[in-house]
């Protein structure tokens, strides 16, 4: 799974559309980061730790929600969410076990969430950040990668989400005629 990837999946644990949340517990949190390969041996999570998970993955929609454009968005609060994640896993480089990598010395949940952090920064260092963005629609806001030549992708979708603003811009354009 590429950093991209991975930062996409956590974001789109809560499904606005459906109104789905996989992150719903504690042991919910545990179970998606072991499902996803990010914890060391077996890990349990605290209502606090849930709490934080929640922060930080709405945080990144915020900031792929900026890397969408077309919406003003003040990304200094998600800037500083991330931060927070990344202090509190204490990231540092490792070269000796880690061949020169990041690598979170917290231990438990707070190394987990280190770990998507380490991944936005790798996504921010080999460019596929830009690319990682979260559909415009307010309802939606589904994180997708945009595969697009230019860049230029705003909705998860131009079947559900792109058709449905196209029909209501349409809808307000005529409805003066």
């Amino acid at each position: 799974m590429t950093d991209t990837e991975l930062v996409r999946d956590f974001v789109n644990t809560r499904d606005l559309l459906d109104h789905g949340e996989e992150l719903g517990s504690p042991a919910e949190l545990a179970a998606w980061l072991e499902a996803h390969g990010l914890t060391r041996g077996e890990t349990s999570a605290k209502t606090a730790d849930l709490r934080r998970a929640i922060e930080l993955r709405e945080a990144l929609r915020q900031l792929l929600l900026g890397n969408t454009g077309g919406v003003e968005i003040a990304l200094e609060p998600a800037f500083a969410v991330v931060d927070r994640a990344a202090r509190r896993a204490r990231i540092e480089l490792c070269f000796e076990e880690c061949a020169g990598s990041l690598s979170p010395a917290a231990a438990g949940v707070d190394a987990a969430l280190g770990r998507i952090v380490i991944a936005v920064h790798g996504a921010m260092a080999d460019g596929s950040w830009e690319r990682l963005k979260a559909c415009r629609a307010s309802d939606c806001e589904w994180a997708f990668i945009d595969h697009a030549r230019n860049h230029s992708r705003a909705w998860c979708s131009m079947r559900s989400c792109g058709n449905r603003e196209k029909a209501r811009v349409f809808r307000e354009r005529h409805r003066g005629h």
